[in-house]
């Protein structure tokens, strides 16, 4: 398992006004910092190193266990943060996609919204990740497609994870 440090980074809080909308408030651990190659799994091992470096803060929100048996992904925009950072971030939406045939949601967390243009970038990296990673999983002999079936409300990939009690999960059931 990956130690964690406390960092904070500016986000709306809770008890603020929020003009936007309100959006779910996440405790995200860091697995993936920005502009890594060594992509991480939840439990701390190394899972490939990747061609190209990552473009975003990659992570997993402890309190949840997402469809596919891992903890919840959540993916946190801005800065580059240390491996093992523990951030409090809205979560604006989220990914929906498919890894060697299971059903694998991705938070998209920031400080502040996520605009229109930006949210169809991270879309289009989903989609070259899901074409990336059926090479991977090929090569690893594992079955099933992957696919990047675009973005839709973080509520509906919240109220899909089961939440997690402390010390229930002991690592995916399936691998990265």
């Amino acid at each position: 398992m990956i130690e964690s440090k406390k960092t904070e980074i500016p986000s709306v809080s809770i008890n603020s006004v929020n003009t936007y909308k309100k959006a779910p408030l996440v405790e995200v651990i860091i697995e993936i910092p920005s502009g890594s190659f060594m992509k991480r799994g939840s439990t701390g091992e190394l899972d490939f190193i990747s061609p190209l470096p990552c473009p975003f803060n990659y992570g997993s929100v402890p309190a949840f266990i997402g469809l596919d048996g891992d903890l919840l992904d959540a993916v946190v925009l801005g800065p580059r943060l240390p491996l093992g950072a523990m951030v409090k971030v809205h979560a604006w939406g989220a990914i929906r996609m498919t890894d060697h045939g299971l059903y694998d949601d991705k938070l998209i967390c920031s400080s502040s919204p996520i605009s229109s243009w930006k949210q169809r970038l991270i879309i289009l990296f989903f989609i070259i990740y899901a074409k990336a990673k059926s090479l991977i999983n090929l090569t690893r002999g594992r079955r099933g497609g992957n696919s990047c079936e675009g973005w839709y409300d973080a509520e509906g990939a919240l109220a899909k994870a089961t939440p997690r009690a402390q010390g229930d999960w002991k690592g995916p059931t399936t691998p990265c």
